[in-house]
């Protein structure tokens, strides 16, 4: 690897450091504070004309400073110099407004796009998109990663019978059928209606057989946990042996971790593509490190290697 440096935002330098162990190299050096008056200051603490560089953003609350320090990285690498400003969002902020479905609406997922090519970025790596149609938003290269095969390992290695994979509505029994396929079990489907802009979510019914069975339940994230607490009870109901959850991104904002913990879910599994902080850090939830992945990626990327490869590895 030649002429590279990595950076983190303030709430990103956990990931940013393991992405760095893998890579056996050093972070580099960025100053972020703010002013008394409220304005957020960037300050690269180090050359970085000519390199190849990545900047780490999290999406930790507040979100909307995450974003405001993030640009303002972007501009101060690219006013002194870097060749290639690589943008790394583990969870695409604000990924789940992708779309104009009420009048009268923004597109903000659209919006983070001009505002980061606008910024300077020159590609954008991330994971787990809320709807894959966001990677085309770009003028700019924009690689979609997966957890999926991680996810996947994780419930391999526990060796459950009787596997029912469940989709926890219309929307997200494509993936279910991806990770049927790989368990080579059968899915199920939740019929759910979401009210309003709310979050609330109401499962009415389970269409497939999940009695005595172990299910796993697979989604992109987990927010309010609402839509993953009424899957877990309709299963419950309907005689589901064991209930589990994958998901890639926790979000899991409000009380969902208290929803969770009182809930039928024996285990939840997400990965690090969001910090779970020390408050929300209960038995029930596992988290699985997906830096090495992005890392890998990042390596790839460097050396000018086909990204796309890591989708198909185990």
């Amino acid at each position: 690897m030649e002429n590279i440096k990595i950076f983190a935002c303030n709430t990103a330098k956990q990931f940013t450091q393991e992405i760095c162990d893998y890579l056996k190299i050093p972070m580099g050096k960025m100053n972020v504070m703010k002013f008394k008056n409220d304005n957020t200051f960037v300050q690269v603490g180090e050359t970085v004309r000519e390199q190849d560089v990545y900047i780490v953003q999290t999406s930790l609350p507040p979100v909307n400073e995450r974003v405001m320090e993030l640009l303002i990285a972007i501009d101060a690498l690219k006013r002194a110099s870097a060749k290639n400003i690589n943008v790394v969002l583990p969870y695409y902020i604000y990924s789940r407004s992708d779309k104009k479905d009420q009048p009268r609406v923004p597109v903000t997922a659209k919006l983070m796009q001009q505002l980061l090519e606008a910024a300077g970025a020159t590609r954008v790596i991330t994971c787990d998109l809320h709807n894959p149609a966001i990677q085309a938003y770009f003028n700019i290269n924009c690689d979609r990663l997966s957890a999926q095969n991680i996810l996947q390992q994780y419930f391999k290695e526990k060796n459950l019978r009787d596997i029912v994979v469940v989709a926890t509505d219309a929307g997200s029994s494509k993936k279910a059928y991806k990770y049927s396929e790989y368990f080579n079990c059968p899915i199920a489907l939740i019929d759910k209606r979401r009210k309003g802009n709310d979050d609330t979510a109401v499962a009415s019914n389970v269409i497939g057989d999940v009695k005595n069975k172990n299910t796993i339940i697979f989604d992109d994230e987990v927010d309010t946990a609402n839509s993953l607490i009424e899957t877990s009870r309709i299963l419950h109901e309907n005689g589901a042996k064991e209930i589990y959850a994958g998901c890639t991104h926790g979000v899991l904002s409000n009380n969902a971790v208290d929803r969770i913990q009182n809930s039928h879910i024996k285990e939840l599994v997400v990965t690090n593509t969001i910090p779970i902080t020390t408050e929300k850090q209960i038995e029930k939830i596992k988290v699985l490190t997906i830096a090495p992945l992005f890392a890998e990626a990042i390596k790839r990327i460097n050396e000018a290697k086909p990204v796309g490869e890591l989708l198909d590895l185990e």
